[in-house]
Order: structure tokens, then sequence, then C-alpha cells
């Protein structure tokens, strides 16, 4: 049993609280591996922002959970050495069982989500309740879901979208006990979350009305990439085929991060950063072949984005 503590990391509790009451969200990032890592940890500190580093179950598989750990570890010790203790969450994200989330636990994770959307409403109280029953023992926060994101995004996929019903979220949150809540009102998995020519929109009304049943609760939004056109035009432009890619604006964002919206998920803007800086590099020079002169554009690249997201999106600059 590994104690996230003893890596130097916090749960999301009172980082939850700072921000709800504060008018900001806290940023989830993915990563699975070191290039990401960096990226994350660097921008993070240089705008003194908290930070959630999110690993789905697939990204916990490629990178392997031993490496994980250590990586977790060393993002904590390279946060000092860059001169800002920031504090740092490890997270699961969309975690599907219990035994997942035990795994998780027992390995260094602070904060484990479980998803339980796609089953019935009864199944997924049950197992929600027994997750946070079991990551309460260890101090670990734990995220539920109602209603279901549609898009594909790593081992998650859904072919339509179920708005959260706002008649369900108190009676899920007493009879689970979870930390924070996820909720579906328009975001989507993925960089394919509108048609062109349409007029994104997520349902800020039903967050609303979320927010009067549980007043002070953390949300959660997943799927928040807003997919910058300028990313999507460098990899089309540089032999990639991202037609039709669009994605949440990103003032709709800053709007929900100002209400009970604490934490916002971003996956796929940084897919599309690092792809845009490797794909430039290779067709500008087609013999290179070392991968710190690609890797090391992306992971600039990254970093730019998310020290914007911090700053101009999600309003966690400052808050550490």
């Amino acid at each position: 049993m590994v104690s996230y503590k003893d890596l130097g990391l916090v749960n999301s509790r009172e980082l939850f609280k700072k921000a709800v009451n504060g008018g900001y969200a806290i940023p989830a990032y993915n990563f699975n591996n070191m290039e990401q890592l960096q990226a994350i940890i660097q921008a993070c500190v240089e705008t003194k922002s908290p930070v959630i580093l999110q690993v789905s179950a697939g990204a916990r598989k490629y990178a392997n959970q031993t490496l994980l750990r250590y990586m977790a570890e060393g993002a904590v010790a390279y946060a000092k050495e860059l001169g800002f203790e920031i504090p740092i969450v490890l997270h699961l994200d969309h975690g599907d069982s219990l035994d997942l989330c035990k795994s998780c636990i027992e390995t260094g994770f602070s904060s484990v989500m479980i998803d339980g959307s796609h089953h019935s409403y009864e199944d997924n109280v049950r197992l929600t309740k027994e997750v946070v029953e079991y990551a309460h023992k260890y101090d670990v926060t734990v995220e539920g879901e109602l209603g279901v994101l549609a898009g594909v995004e790593d081992e998650v996929s859904a072919d339509k979208h179920v708005f959260t019903q706002p008649d369900e979220v108190e009676d899920f949150v007493n009879r689970t006990g979870v930390d924070s809540l996820a909720i579906a009102i328009g975001t989507s998995h993925g960089a394919y979350k509108f048609k062109p020519g349409s007029d994104p929109k997520i349902r800020l009304d039903i967050l609303s009305e979320i927010e009067k049943r549980i007043p002070g609760f953390p949300i959660v939004l997943h799927g928040s990439s807003s997919v910058p056109q300028d990313l999507v035009a460098i990899i089309n432009s540089n032999g990639g085929k991202l037609d039709d890619a669009i994605g949440i604006p990103e003032e709709q964002l800053r709007l929900a991060s100002k209400s009970a919206v604490c934490k916002i998920n971003i996956d796929s803007d940084g897919r599309l950063a690092m792809t845009a800086a490797v794909r430039k590099v290779l067709a500008e020079n087609p013999g290179e072949f070392d991968p710190r002169k690609y890797l090391g554009p992306a992971r600039d690249s990254l970093k730019a984005l998310y020290m914007h997201k911090n700053s101009n999106v999600l309003g966690s600059s400052g808050k550490a």
C-alpha cells in the first residue's frame, strides 16, 4: 500500500472548497508520458495554479502503474525545483469498477472517479457508494457521474448524450457520499463535439438548476476541450485530416467556472497542441529522427496552451 501523502500529493477536498468560493475551476489535465507531465507542471508552476493530474485506465496501462507512481512523486519534486510548490492531485479518470479504484488508491492516487453513468440509476448509486466507502478509509476523494456524455476518448465512448436530471442530484449525493459530481450539460468527449455551422452551447440553465439543488457542492465538467481551430489548421496543413472538429467555446467554460464548477477536464486540446507541433516539425524537417527535436516543441506547445487555459479560461492562475 502506497499512500499519496508519502508522495507529496493532496486530495481535492480543500482545493474544491477554495475554487467554489473563489469562482474559478481547477485544471484537470490528462497525461501518459513525460513530455505531457513536464508541460503541465511547468505551466501550472509559472501561473501558480493548483492542478489535477488525470490518468485514464488506458493511460495507466500505457505508462505502467509503477512508473506512474514515481512520475507523480517526481512531479511534486519538479515543481519545488522550478521554484513554487503547487498543490498536485493524482486522479483516476473514468474508473469503471471498484477493483480498479482500489488498485489506484493502493498505488498512490489521491482521488478517483467512479463512472457508473452507463448503469441504471440504482446500480450507479450502489457502485459509487462502494467506492466512496473504500476510498474514504484512506482520505481519498471520489468523483461520481450522473448523465452520459456522447463522444469517444480513450476507453470511454457513448453514442448519445443524456443530460443530467436536476431532480436526481440531491438524492445521488446524499446516498453515495461523493465529494464531487460530474454532470452532462452538453460537453462531450473527443475533438468532434459540434457540427460545422452550429452554434455550440452548453446547458448553463441545467447547471444553474443543479446548483439550486446542491448549493456549494463541487461540480465537474468532462469533455471540455475547445478544439482551437488554429491547431486544427496546422495539423491539416501538414498532412493531417481533422475535418469538422469543433469544441466548446472558451467563454462558456469561463462562465461555468465562475459557478460551482470547480474542476474542468481538458484532454483533446492537449493532444491537438502536441500533434500540431510534431506534424509541423516533421513536415518542415522530413529527415529528422531525433524524438527530442519534435517532442520538445510538442511539450512547449502544450505548456503554452495550458498557461492560457489557467489564466484566461479557468481562472486558476495565482490560486495555488
